[in-house]
């Protein structure tokens, strides 16, 4: 009984270790991401998709150095880099077209949204891993339906957010649930890089909801 327990605590402080380092790595690479979105405003889209690239060439990076975990960090670091450089110009856009405001409003929202999602799966018993099926072909999904669109603009740009917040919603829940089992192999930089990516999807379909309606 007693190793039970000691078992069963030693499990809840490796959990809450590894939350606390995956939630630290992230927000580490929000606030670079943050700066270069910032810095880079004014750079124009073909330089900003080159970032985006680059920034892909480093996600890879990363699985590849899963095995160090100082390189590995910084290869997540020089992404989230890239990524803040990408979406740049699309955050000065709104800024200059509907203000700061929207995109301050979509950044708070998308917290906020995060620790809701969190304390449902680590507050309940709700197996949210379950939805990982579900939430994967949603992704799949949105790719085709997003790279059929840029030919054929047969969905309102509202309307895909609101699928894209659906969708990547689910993913936290999954994401999150992985953590509360213990990464189930996933290094910590690694569960980092799916809690960005499902955030900063998340932002940009709200950024694109908010700036929306004050378009209108």
């Amino acid at each position: 009984m007693n190793q039970l327990q000691s078992s069963r605590g030693a499990f809840a402080q490796s959990t809450q270790s590894l939350l606390g380092q995956v939630l630290g790595i992230t927000g580490v690479g929000f606030l670079i991401t943050a700066a270069a979105a910032y810095l880079f405003q004014g750079i124009p889209y073909t330089p900003s998709l080159i970032a985006m690239l680059v920034g892909f060439g480093f996600l890879i990076a990363i699985n590849a150095t899963r095995n160090n975990a100082a390189l590995s960090l910084v290869m997540f670091y020089l992404f989230t880099l890239c990524e803040g450089i990408g979406i740049a110009p699309v955050i000065g856009s709104y800024v200059q077209t509907v203000g700061p405001q929207v995109v301050v409003n979509a950044a708070a929202t998308t917290g906020m949204g995060m620790i809701v999602l969190a304390c449902l799966v680590f507050m309940t018993s709700v197996d949210f891993s379950k939805l990982q099926g579900i939430a994967f072909f949603g992704l799949i999904g949105l790719v085709l339906v997003g790279i059929v669109s840029l030919f054929w603009h047969f969905i309102h740009p509202e309307t895909y957010a609101w699928l894209t917040l659906v969708v990547f919603a689910a993913l936290v829940l999954v994401d999150f649930s992985r953590i509360k089992a213990g990464g189930q192999g996933a290094t910590p930089v690694q569960m980092a890089v799916q809690i960005y990516l499902d955030a900063i999807n998340i932002f940009m379909a709200l950024l694109q909801i908010f700036g929306g309606r004050r378009r209108d």
